[in-house]
């Protein structure tokens, strides 16, 4: 059995369209990106013109932005952008967070609370991968606690004048346009940033252990003047930003499945060929007892990644569900990414086999977009009604 969710047969509760589109990006991601991934880890980058030809193919895909309707974006399912981020993510955690941040975060920030003006200027260019975006919320002191942001925005006559730093910010070194939230008078506003700007500089994060085939930036914002068609003229408070940050999570709650998938494949494969006291491993029991559980594991994230698509779908997801989903498929996939470098031995610490680089990009998958704790609260405040973070 090559893929484990068919021991479910969870295929068959996907549309012909679902299933098309799933087997379009696995196909294109096989033929142009997984035989890259592992020399890109090991290096630690993402080369930059390969990542604006790769923005550039998604874009041709219909990938970026996908799930939104109109200017240039496919207008797809949630479910069907779901699942191209389980096939994204089973390549590697850098790959779908460039295209989370993409269309999850920089073109949802535009197409939710831009203007007619600036969703014209923008979104079929970062739809197509002919511009990159990135989303700036995260500070070097405020990642869980967003609301304590230093970066601020001041009015300067007609102008805005900000000032301020954003620190791992997926994209930040390539992006052309970043979506910038600061403090103001009023409240928490969002602005759009284009590279290039005065005072607006990047600079990326190196000797990462984790996302490493993945740019990840600090953004230094000084004394950066932009004009009042710069701000998001309907993002009104900090409720923006993280309504953003529900869409991204939604992404990942699938892109978990795919690591998982990809991970508990790599087992799989490997247990059948690998003989030892002259017979493979996956003929003994403990072997076996560690495939069934992982199996059992990733088809249950899956089953609750295709339940809040639905909900998703009828528009009556929440974010507390939401949470359920990032808690439990993170947590899911890191421990069976662990478990399947347990069945590959001292064979699994070598980049030829994915589950260990797996395991540490879900170290970051683990962290960001609210850390376990963080959605924990966030369940626990559903179910009592108390927010004990506040």
């Amino acid at each position: 059995m090559q893929d484990p969710l068919e021991l479910l047969d969870i295929p068959s509760l996907l549309s012909d369209e679902e299933r098309a589109i799933q087997a379009t990006v696995a196909a294109y991601l096989t033929d142009h990106v997984r035989p890259h991934i592992a020399s890109w880890f090991e290096e630690g980058i993402l080369p930059r013109e390969l990542a604006r030809e790769l923005a550039r193919e998604l874009g041709k895909l219909g990938v970026l932005g996908m799930h939104l309707e109109g200017y240039g974006c496919a207008g797809t399912s949630a479910l069907a952008y779901g699942l191209a981020c389980l096939e994204l993510e089973a390549v590697d955690s850098g790959i779908r967070s460039f295209v989370s941040v993409q269309g999850s975060l920089s073109m949802y920030s535009i197409w939710k609370y831009g203007s007619e003006e600036q969703k014209q200027e923008w979104l079929p260019r970062l739809a197509a991968g002919e511009a990159i975006g990135c989303f700036g919320l995260t500070e070097p002191d405020f990642g869980s606690n967003p609301s304590g942001m230093r970066t601020r925005a001041v009015r300067d006559g007609a102008d805005w004048v900000l000032n301020g730093t954003k620190m791992w910010i997926t994209n930040g070194g390539l992006a052309d346009v970043a979506t910038v939230w600061a403090r103001t008078e009023e409240g928490i506003r969002g602005f759009l940033v284009p590279r290039g700007t005065p005072g607006f500089s990047t600079q990326d994060v190196k000797q990462k252990l984790s996302m490493r085939a993945s740019v990840t930036s600090e953004l230094v914002l000084q004394d950066v003047r932009l004009p009042e068609s710069a701000r998001l003229p309907l993002a009104t408070s900090l409720r923006a930003p993280l309504t953003c940050l529900s869409e991204a999570r939604f992404g990942i709650v699938f892109g978990a499945v795919g690591a998982a998938r990809d991970s508990l494949q790599a087992a799989l494969e490997y247990s059948g060929t690998r003989i030892q006291f002259d017979k493979p491993i996956a003929a003994f029991q403990l072997t076996q007892r560690k495939l069934a559980s992982m199996t059992v594991q990733v088809s249950n994230s899956m089953l609750l990644a295709l339940h809040l698509a639905r909900l998703k779908e009828a528009g009556t997801l929440k974010p507390e569900q939401i949470s359920v989903g990032k808690y439990n498929n993170v947590e899911s996939a890191i421990a069976i990414a662990r478990e399947s470098r347990t069945i590959l031995g001292a064979n699994g610490i070598s980049l030829e086999y994915s589950p260990l680089r797996h395991a540490n990009n879900l170290e970051s998958v683990l962290t960001y977009e609210g850390t376990s704790d963080i959605h924990l609260l966030s369940i626990g405040h559903a179910l009592t009604g108390i927010a004990s973070f506040r």
